[in-house]
């Protein structure tokens, strides 16, 4: 059997306020275009299918066009919720769809399969859509946390996994102990490290496709992160996009899995980059050129705060989308503090000198800075001595 294990599609999400929707359609429409090429028999989607809780019609509509695409090239598709899902949202939406498209969404369904078969016979996919410990304490009494809740879900799925036979997949949304997440991008499942569930928690499985990172990650041979379609952050620009293509035989992965799962990478509509150099040598040196078409985060290292760098920047890059000051210059550090600075100037002109340095990483006044002060000071003292 063929599988396509995918996750956080996060339809909705929009990149520094640009919309994403259009971008995130043609790279499902590369995903389709691989199911059929492939002659991919399930697509596995492991949550945070949309951004949002309260997702626009928009989004509604890209999720009903991509999985009418899926099964129209032939493959069964299961689907489970994520952190950013409102699970009675998507669970709705399930109703609506056709034989062959499922969507998991009730904690209450967790240990009881999808079941598809093949020449080997049957394979069970137990999708675990994301568990809130809270909400489960009174149906699953002593769980706290997310490994707590994790740990009952995978001894529910390896009980009715043995009663059955067969071979077995888990699909989960979650945390796991060894991933390297991206910063400032993934949404804390919890705080003070209790979302983090532990790897041997999935054993007794052939395969464990799990979302919630957005950059591909192999805890194993048998567990993995596909991550996100779609770059949403510039930290993960150089994460490469796409989903794991898993061929399972008639043993499962069988005693060498590395030879049974590829990496299949998906187009990216828009490279991300990072440029770092003085603003005029952004604005003017052509090794920048060929980042026209790119999104763009400027990071400029002049000394002091430039005026209008955004609006600068968009005239060369017209998809510049974040821009950072950075100067090269680290704070000097004289031992003392700003209130002992201040308490060592001598004159006004020279408090003013110190405020500066203090709020431009040391980049004191320069000689018309302190020209223009000397003046203003001046023009305060004969106005003080008038009065």
């Amino acid at each position: 059997m063929r599988i396509l294990h995918t996750s956080d599609w996060h339809i909705g999400r929009s990149f520094h306020g640009h919309a994403t929707l259009d971008a995130l359609r043609g790279v499902l429409e590369a995903l389709v275009t691989q199911v059929t090429e492939r002659d991919v028999d399930l697509v596995i989607v492991a949550g945070d299918v949309f951004d949002s809780a309260t997702p626009a019609a928009g989004a509604y509509t890209l999720l009903t066009d991509a999985l009418r695409g899926l099964a129209d090239a032939g493959a069964t598709v299961v689907v489970t919720s994520g952190n950013h899902d409102s699970a009675a949202r998507l669970g709705f939406q399930s109703g609506l769809l056709r034989d062959g498209v499922h969507v998991i969404t009730d904690p209450a369904t967790v240990g009881s399969p999808v079941t598809i078969e093949d020449e080997h016979g049957p394979v069970h996919v137990y999708g675990i859509p994301y568990l809130e410990p809270v909400l489960l304490r009174g149906a699953w009494p002593g769980v706290r946390t997310q490994a707590d809740v994790l740990a009952h879900a995978m001894d529910l799925v390896r009980a009715d996994a043995a009663a059955r036979g067969g071979r077995t997949i888990a699909v989960a949304h979650c945390f796991a102990a060894g991933v390297e997440p991206t910063p400032h991008l993934e949404r804390d499942i919890q705080q003070g490290g209790l979302d983090i569930v532990p790897l041997s928690t999935f054993d007794g499985v052939d395969y464990t496709a799990l979302g919630h990172i957005h950059g591909r990650q192999q805890l194993s041979p048998r567990v993995r992160y596909a991550g996100a379609p779609l770059h949403y952050s510039f930290d993960e620009g150089h994460k490469p996009r796409g989903s794991w293509l898993i061929d399972l035989g008639a043993d499962g992965l069988g005693p060498d899995p590395l030879g049974r799962v590829e990496w299949l990478p998906l187009p990216v509509p828009r490279a991300l980059t990072t440029l770092t150099a003085t603003l005029d040598e952004l604005l003017t040196d052509e090794r920048f050129a060929t980042h026209a078409d790119e999104w763009v985060r400027a990071e400029y290292t002049d000394p002091l705060p430039q005026r209008d760098p955004m609006r600068r920047l968009l005239a060369r890059f017209p998809f510049c989308a974040e821009v950072r000051h950075v100067p090269v210059a680290a704070r000097a550090d004289d031992a003392r503090t700003y209130t002992e600075r201040v308490r060592a100037a001598r004159n006004e002109a020279e408090l003013v000198d110190a405020f500066l340095a203090h709020v431009r990483e040391g980049e004191r006044a320069s000689a018309r800075e302190a020209e223009l002060v000397s003046e203003l000071l001046e023009q305060r003292a004969r106005v003080e001595a008038t009065a």
